[in-house]
Parts: C-alpha cells; sequence; structure tokens
C-alpha cells in the first residue's frame, strides 16, 4: 500500500490525481479505468474540501492505494464532518444541472465510476471513503 497526505485545499487536487493515475498505472489499469479512477477521486475530495471541511485550508486528505491480481482500492481519509450517504439523493438523470442543487451528483458519479464505493465513520471522527476498480 501507498501513502500520501494533502492539503485539504483545491490546489491539492492536481496533485493527488496525479499521485492516483501513478499508482493506478502500476497497478495495471488501462487508460479508460485510470480516467474513471482519477474523475471518482476528484469528486470525491472535492466534496471532502467543500462539504466535510466547508472549505479550503481545515484539514488534510489521506490518499492510500493498493492493489491485487483482481482490482485496485483506494481509500481517502479526512477528519471533517461526517455524512450518511443513505440520506443523499440520487440526481435526476438528464435534469438540467441548474436543477441538481448541491448535493448528490458527485456521489452518483463516484459510484457508475467505480465497482464499489463504501463508506467507513469511524469514532474518532474520520471519514474513510473506500473505492474500488476491478481491473
Amino acid at each position: 500500500m501507498i501513502s500520501k497526505t494533502f492539503p485539504g485545499d483545491f490546489s491539492s487536487l492536481g496533485p493527488i490525481s496525479d499521485f492516483i493515475a501513478n499508482a493506478a498505472k502500476q497497478a495495471g489499469l488501462d487508460e479508460n479505468s485510470i480516467y474513471s479512477v482519477q474523475l471518482a477521486v476528484d469528486e470525491a475530495c472535492t466534496n471532502i474540501i467543500e462539504h466535510a471541511y466547508g472549505g479550503e485550508g481545515n484539514g488534510e486528505i489521506v490518499c492510500r492505494c493498493d492493489s491485487n491480481s483482481e482490482s485496485f482500492r483506494i481509500e481517502l481519509r479526512d477528519q471533517g464532518k461526517q455524512f450518511n450517504p443513505d440520506t443523499i439523493p440520487v440526481p435526476e438523470v438528464g435534469a438540467p444541472l441548474e436543477s441538481l442543487g448541491n448535493r448528490g451528483a458527485g456521489l452518483f458519479l463516484m459510484k457508475k465510476l467505480m465497482d464499489q464505493v463504501e463508506f467507513d465513520f469511524s469514532k474518532s471522527n474520520e471519514t474513510i471513503l473506500r473505492m474500488t476498480k476491478k481491473k
């Protein structure tokens, strides 16, 4: 497993994407899968900064990557505000973007791009997001 910690700032999105892409390439993912993983992680990290931390400079994002012969797994950890993903409404597909509001589209996108998306909310106020992409 490789791990790197980034500041919870929008300027970290590029370096996080590069870190994830390099790990996914080393794990043997094809270019389309790497792009899907990058997009899902970018959306997740944006949500962490905007919703969990309530803006930039309020915490860190720990990125961990691991792989085996069948899949590539990303783990994102933050200390921000927790939420219940089951209460986030699924956006109406085909609706105009301006009608979607500010919740739900990112989580929906992550679930569409990845084979598995799961949250773990620890007792120490840490949120762990695990996303898996099959090879």
